[in-house]
């Protein structure tokens, strides 16, 4: 994928979208919350998002598979081996808890494999983004107008995991509340590690954890959907890192039949 074709649609619908976003979220001290059949919760920042999304991305030879969208059947999306899979507003509970912690999605992948992923933060402006094929992944600041000032790619501003684990490991959960399954997972981690520590962000920021170094493990064990998790597999795989499924270290897969992810691991 060329620089080019990066930064004129994926990079450029995820600042424009950051930028809808944010628009909504500064409007209000209180947030509009609509309830999806599921019961998940709705603002029109993830409408509006999407629908600026879908404008830049529609205009590749790429269909999408979008959180906002209608879904298209199985019987279709398996004779797709290129497709954009994304998440307008991942974090819409962290945005109308008004903590920041929420981001923009958006993952190209083929054949059921990310190639290229970028996560934007509308609050803090970082633009998270990787090329598995070359395996880099970089962090680049937007200005305030949620525009690129600078170059992308440049080496400064690349992604370097954290060293092998020696004495701590830093373990991305919950600070308040953990299933059993994770528990399980670090009570294991205890018997190698000297410490543990927990360290915690929402949304896809937790992969971006990973792939930055501020932490060596992301155990998920708990539902997520493939556009919560997408562009963060892109990002830290070009990091040189690994998200695999719990219990058989396969790669996690996309555009599948049921589009709800298995547990998976991310790190080393």
């Amino acid at each position: 994928m060329t620089q080019k074709f990066i930064l004129q649609y994926p990079i450029r619908a995820a600042l424009e979208a950051g930028k809808a976003i944010l628009e909504i979220y500064e409007a209000s001290s209180e947030i509009e919350v609509l309830q999806k059949e599921d019961n998940s919760p709705l603002t029109k920042a993830d409408q509006a998002s999407n629908d600026v999304i879908n404008s830049y991305l529609s205009r590749t030879e790429f269909p999408v598979i979008s959180e906002e969208n209608k879904q298209t059947e199985f019987s279709t999306r398996k004779q797709w081996d290129t497709c954009w899979i994304v998440d307008p507003l991942d974090g819409t509970k962290e945005f109308i808890k008004k903590n920041g912690e929420f981001t923009v999605n958006i993952a190209l992948c083929k054949n059921g494999k990310p190639t290229f992923g970028v996560i934007y933060v509308p609050v803090t402006r970082e633009l998270y983004y990787g090329d598995v094929e070359s395996g880099q992944a970089y962090k680049t600041l937007a200005n305030d107008q949620h525009e690129l000032s600078g170059a992308l790619f440049q080496e400064s501003d690349r992604l370097i995991p954290a060293a092998a684990a020696t004495d701590t490991l830093k373990v991305v959960g919950s600070r308040s509340h953990m299933n059993a399954e994770t528990e399980a997972f670090i009570k294991a981690m205890q018997e190698r590690y000297e410490n543990i520590e927990i360290v915690s962000k929402g949304s896809s920021l937790k992969f971006c954890m990973v792939a930055e170094g501020r932490a060596h493990v992301y155990p998920r064990f708990a539902p997520t959907m493939e556009w919560d998790t997408a562009a963060g597999s892109a990002i830290v795989e070009a990091a040189g890192l690994k998200v695999v499924v719990r219990g058989t270290d396969e790669p996690l897969r996309y555009n599948k039949e049921n589009l709800l992810n298995p547990y998976f691991l991310v790190g080393r």
